[in-house]
């Protein structure tokens, strides 16, 4: 069978553990690869390393950028790289219209430049078929955190999940599997119902402060601050909180450390924990657009 992406050129730029098994992906569907802040090796068939982003986007049909993109700065978010790298409007003016520009989540200035520069921007984390199977990693990953942290096993343990999105819906399942006396707190009554309905036990936001104080363990998953200083209060100091929103998290870290409670910040689990899982979860839907766009052309 031809490879699906035969002909097709990518730029991946910067990023984490995840992206060499993108980049593999990407090349055993076909594609040929330009890459800019990454420690692979150019011996690998369809590879071409490059030092500077200007020569890393000549003749591209996409660029994927890091998951957080780049920051208010312009700067991109390149971990396994000790060179730093920025991305201006001139650098991506080089791009055709309507180029793929994928990322995990955009900040306001990708956002502004890929919409001057007409470019088609996709955030594969508000993507149901990344983030749905991106939460299994991600719940793996501060389960492994919990049980080498607290004092007690998951087992019988008081839990109490913030938020029932996809990643606390995974994790709520996950936690009540092991044992755990599993409170979820959201804010929807269908969400509420959902809850009860997988034999936890459904907590109303507005009266989460009695699960909080009586919690082994807390996970937030809401990206709002919900674990506030008047909140934390009612925490009690033997309680371990981890954050999994997105940053800055959903838990004022400051006030924690005032009233002296331990608060983990955990974003990007996926990318530490499961990396090889987390690479070919972000690979499926960069190969898909690439393949629609490539049979329409």
């Amino acid at each position: 069978m031809q490879p699906k992406l035969k002909g097709v050129t990518v730029a991946v730029i910067g990023g984490d553990a995840r992206f060499p098994v993108l980049i593999d992906e990407l090349i055993a569907s076909g594609a040929r690869v330009n890459v800019v802040g990454l420690p692979v090796t150019s011996s690998v068939k369809g590879v071409t390393l490059y030092n500077n982003l200007e020569g890393c986007l000549v003749g591209v049909q996409a660029v994927i950028l890091p998951i957080l993109g780049i920051d208010e700065k312009g700067l991109l978010h390149c971990v396994l790289s000790e060179q730093t790298y920025h991305m201006t409007e001139q650098i991506m003016a080089l791009l055709p219209g309507r180029t793929f520009i994928f990322t995990g989540l955009a900040g306001p200035l990708l956002k502004q430049m890929t919409s001057r520069m007409n470019l088609r921007l996709i955030e594969l984390m508000k993507l149901d078929e990344v983030a749905i199977l991106n939460a299994i990693p991600s719940a793996e990953g501060v389960v492994q955190m919990a049980m080498e942290l607290l004092p007690i096993t998951i087992h019988g343990s008081l839990a109490v999940v913030l938020g029932f999105g996809r990643t606390g819906m995974t994790l709520a399942r996950l936690l009540s599997a092991m044992g755990a006396n599993t409170r979820v707190v959201a804010r929807k009554p269908a969400a509420l119902a959902r809850v009860a309905e997988m034999n936890l036990i459904p907590v109303d936001i507005n009266n989460m402060l009695e699960c909080l104080a009586e919690a082994d363990v807390i996970f937030n998953t809401i990206p709002a601050l919900v674990l506030t200083e008047e909140v934390l209060g009612m925490v009690s100091p033997d309680t371990i909180i981890f954050d999994l929103a997105s940053d800055p998290g959903g838990t004022d870290f400051q006030a924690a450390e005032r009233l002296g409670l331990k608060a983990v910040l955990a974003p990007s689990l996926p990318g530490r924990v499961a990396p090889k899982t987390a690479g070919r979860i972000l690979a499926q839907p960069i190969i898909r657009f690439l393949e629609k766009k490539t049979a329409n052309s």
